[in-house]
């Protein structure tokens, strides 16, 4: 007994020591890297990095130069066997409010090693409340919208079941 017990303690601080000494900020720099091969650049006014989390603050989201939104606030927190990514205040430009919500004030994406390649996802905004789910094993989206306000702009990409109103794509 007192050998599971050393061993579960080992695997603890092994754990630990990862989250605690993990590079957040270059892993977020690289991946900043990786985005800009795509022609997105993230522009954040300042960045905080705690032990389980990252938070950029003020960030602009540019598309092949043009400025496509603004985000409040964005976090990262993971244990490496749970993540979790929430945006606070996304705001589109005015130019896109044709194909999507202008305003989302929050948005929460979770993923765990129990449901690989599943992601869930939760919001809330102008558009109403969306809960849904990502999956990257079929590669698909669906957000079903359990409080619909604001959608007559993005009606025509939305489809309609017994439920309400939802959008699914595939990517």
């Amino acid at each position: 007994m007192q050998m599971v017990k050393k061993i579960l303690i080992l695997l603890f601080a092994v754990w630990f020591a990862l989250l605690l000494f993990m590079p957040k900020q270059e892993i977020y720099y690289k991946l900043e890297k990786e985005l800009e091969k795509q022609g997105v650049e993230i522009n954040e006014e300042y960045i905080d990095e705690g032990v389980f989390s990252l938070t950029l603050n003020n960030a602009s989201v540019y598309v092949k130069g043009i400025k496509i939104a603004t985000v409040e606030k964005a976090s990262f927190f993971t244990l490496l066997f749970y993540t979790k990514a929430q945006v606070d205040n996304l705001v589109l430009d005015d130019s896109l409010k044709a194909m999507a919500p202008r305003q989302t004030d929050r948005a929460v994406f979770k993923h765990s090693v129990f449901s690989l390649f599943n992601i869930s996802v939760n919001a809330k905004g102008s558009f109403g409340v969306v809960n849904g789910h990502i999956n990257l094993k079929e590669r698909t989206v669906r957000l079903g919208f359990v409080e619909a306000k604001e959608i007559d702009s993005i009606k025509s990409q939305l489809k309609k079941d017994e439920k309400g109103w939802y959008y699914e794509t595939s990517f």
